[in-house]
């Protein structure tokens, strides 16, 4: 169940920073947070069980050993059905919050899926009526604008001090998502990175982060079906020595979906993880040279 807080999520996010910085590396789960207020769980028309299903419910844990390994580590405070950190603080949907105008087609929109939910997975609707514009602004303001400038914050310093930045997004995918590459014959994929095919990240970073998940015995595709929403769009500027990837890793590996709870695998899992983070992490340290070839 979600934690029965106050009235708003005690925080914006979750900074965890190692004592000592070694790379330009910088992990962040946009949709990891749990902290539901508890004015909004007696608002949902949804239980306390359903409303997590948006959850990338411990993905905070399986990368909690970056900072130890010389990495910060961001993590959102407010949970993704309250709002969404991987979308534009302008993408609102005007069939959820009161006097918004319709904007040009967004498909992310149309679907429920604004940067303030209007469903959470499966297209369950989580109220049954209108936000305030006023209330939508009051949650853009108080997290989405707090998690983002903390994140360019990290991002400036990695440039300041490696001359490149190197954000890997941190996501996880329902293992139904991948269901039709396995109806087609193909090999399930474990991973899925994104780079905007190659828009957001420089490929020979992104041929680094893959690496590490194949050492790790993890198989790995790119781009499809998840190729990077708001924070890779935002934030890859590889041109600019600015590079971004997104990381969606199947939850099958480490939990039950249906209880969402870690399963008898999430240990051994998240150790393998912490293998990877720390291949990831050296790329940081060499962030220079890659960005200049």
């Amino acid at each position: 169940m979600p934690r029965k807080g106050s009235d708003l999520p005690k925080h914006a996010y979750h900074l965890i920073r190692p004592e000592r910085r070694s790379t330009s590396v910088i992990f962040a789960s946009p949709h990891s947070g749990r902290d539901y207020p508890w004015s909004f769980l007696r608002r949902t028309v949804l239980d306390g069980h359903t409303i997590r299903s948006s959850e990338d419910a411990f993905v905070d844990q399986l990368f909690e050993a970056a900072p130890a390994l010389g990495a910060p580590l961001l993590l959102a405070g407010a949970p993704r059905a309250y709002l969404d950190l991987n979308r534009s603080a302008d993408e609102m949907d005007p069939a959820l919050v009161e006097g918004m105008r319709r904007l040009p087609h967004n498909p992310r929109v149309a679907s429920g899926l604004g940067v303030v939910p209007r469903v959470v997975a499966g297209g369950r609707a989580i109220y049954s009526g209108k936000l305030s514009l006023e209330e939508a602004r009051e949650r853009i303001t108080g997290y989405w604008h707090p998690y983002h400038d903390r994140l360019q914050g990290l991002i400036d310093e990695s440039h300041l001090g490696w001359g490149a930045a190197i954000l890997i997004d941190c996501h996880s995918m329902p293992h139904e998502a991948l269901d039709s590459i396995a109806r087609q014959g193909a090999r399930r994929p474990e991973v899925v990175l994104g780079d905007r095919f190659g828009a957001s990240a420089g490929r020979e970073v992104v041929d680094r982060v893959e690496e590490a998940m194949k050492a790790a015995g993890l198989h790995v595709i790119r781009n499809a079906p998840f190729a990077g929403a708001y924070t890779t769009q935002h934030y890859g500027r590889p041109s600019r020595h600015q590079h971004c990837v997104q990381m969606e890793i199947d939850r099958a590996l480490y939990m039950n979906e249906q209880l969402i709870r870690p399963n008898g695998n999430f240990e051994s899992f998240k150790r393998l993880m912490t293998g990877v983070i720390a291949d990831i992490i050296q790329i940081g340290s060499r962030a220079e040279r890659l960005a200049a070839e």
